[in-house]
């Protein structure tokens, strides 16, 4: 892996995920993000221990950044900060106490296939954005 990248593990089936994926990808173009299905080989080869998401239904993206793994809304607010800009800004979320926003994080993972589908296979990338998938 690349100096300064951490990589993103993501439910590989669920189109929000996808969408998340793909949000990123458009706001980072100097690639400091690469990513992994959490039901994929590499994506469980990487998520740490502690870290058990059900593979049949993940309930977080995992943020592995500098050797430490963040879930929840915690993942996503650095992800936000690390994307810099405007979108650094929606990482001042962090002020809010923990319990508050991964209850809210949760209540969207519960609700996401139902909100947004689910894939029945996992996405696969162009060849162009290949290098940046594990």
């Amino acid at each position: 892996m690349q100096v300064g990248s951490s990589v993103i593990l993501f439910d590989g089936v669920c189109n929000l995920c996808h969408g998340l994926v793909q949000f990123i990808i458009e706001r980072d173009p100097q690639a400091r993000f690469r990513f992994a299905s959490l039901q994929s080989a590499e994506g469980q080869r990487l998520m740490p221990g502690g870290i058990n998401p059900d593979p049949d239904n993940p309930d977080s993206v995992v943020l592995i950044e500098d050797g430490r793994a963040y879930t929840h809304s915690t993942a996503i607010l650095r992800i936000l900060r690390r994307l810099g800009g405007g979108w650094a800004l929606l990482s001042a979320a962090g002020i809010l106490p923990r319990v508050l926003r991964d209850a809210a994080y949760r209540f969207v993972a519960r609700n996401r296939y139902r909100w947004f589908g689910k894939q029945t296979e996992c996405w696969l990338p162009t060849p162009e954005l290949k290098a940046r998938f594990l």
